[in-house]
């Protein structure tokens, strides 16, 4: 029987002094309680009450185990309407992992907007690089983590907060000297800079579709911010995230290439941890930074 079960029915038993009465306040049968007591007796190996027809009494050692267990049973309850009260307060520490080339995104406004209305709420955001372990950030010590691929794992949990769009560029001085690539099977004939998840190029959506596989790319790097850094000066064509690349767009220092086969719009999602409920500061957030880019793009 389990231990904290009998330790309840007894410190029952301890204040009402009768079977029958610790079996209403339980909503057990007195038949029950009776043998709840048995059990623990044989648990801890000593007689805690006498029985009489009418009543029960402690003995010696019943009467030390009552006010033990009745005080472990506190204890419990205490730490337990602490921890729960904890979950549900919407204060504390905040830690949040963030690849560099999507806190270079408008993640830092949505996180500030987010700082403003819940000011009990303290942030940390990290801005680094993710290991292949997509659980990692939480042995680090993370609460959320930022990912722009699936991150399908049965260790965390997952939220989709927004689309990010991705552009295929080059610079204005570099298409001027090389030429503007028509259709993709002109990109064979230029430079191309690639990241290492983007080996295959995936270019417009739906009929329209198609893969250019990139062979021996100039450049090929696991930073987006370098790809599009060496895309403004002038190296070559690459993809790149169109948020950080959008003033260089407008100013017309890079230019968008084959605009007919944009490439497809990438899902960022938020991990947060696994199991039990989410803790009330993590699910703001959440909720927060979905609504934040949900208005955004409603606007």
């Amino acid at each position: 029987m389990d231990r904290l079960v009998v330790m309840r029915t007894f410190v029952a038993v301890a204040r009402v002094s009768t079977f029958n009465g610790a079996a209403g306040a339980l909503g057990i049968s007195p038949s029950l309680v009776s043998r709840h007591v048995a059990d623990l007796e044989a648990q801890v190996g000593v007689r805690l009450v006498n029985r009489t027809a009418r009543s029960v009494s402690l003995t010696d050692a019943g009467q030390q185990y009552a006010e033990f267990a009745d005080r472990i049973l506190q204890e419990i309850e205490e730490t337990d309407a602490e921890l729960a009260e904890r979950q549900s307060s919407a204060e504390g520490q905040l830690s949040i992992l963030c690849p560099k080339w999507i806190g270079n995104l408008d993640l830092g406004t949505a996180i500030g907007a987010f700082v403003r209305e819940h000011p009990r709420i303290r942030v940390r955001v990290e801005l680094g690089s993710m290991s292949d372990r997509l659980y990692d950030f939480l042995d680090r010590g993370f609460d959320v983590a930022f990912h722009a691929r699936d991150p399908r794992d049965s260790r965390v949990r997952v939220r989709r907060v927004t689309e990010l769009p991705f552009v295929l560029a080059g610079s204005a001085e570099y298409l001027s000297r090389r030429g503007t690539p028509q259709r993709p099977s002109d990109l064979a004939g230029h430079e191309l800079l690639t990241h290492a998840n983007d080996a295959v190029w995936h270019l417009g959506d739906g009929p329209d579709a198609q893969q250019y596989k990139v062979q021996e790319p100039a450049v090929m790097t696991n930073a987006y911010l370098l790809l599009e850094q060496m895309v403004e000066q002038g190296c070559g064509i690459g993809i790149i995230p169109r948020g950080p690349a959008q003033p260089a767009l407008d100013a017309g220092r890079i230019v968008e290439v084959l605009p007919q086969l944009p490439p497809p719009t990438r899902s960022l999602y938020a991990v947060h941890g696994p199991g039990g409920q989410t803790p009330a500061r993590v699910r703001l957030f959440l909720d927060f930074i979905s609504g934040w880019y949900r208005s955004r793009h409603d606007a």
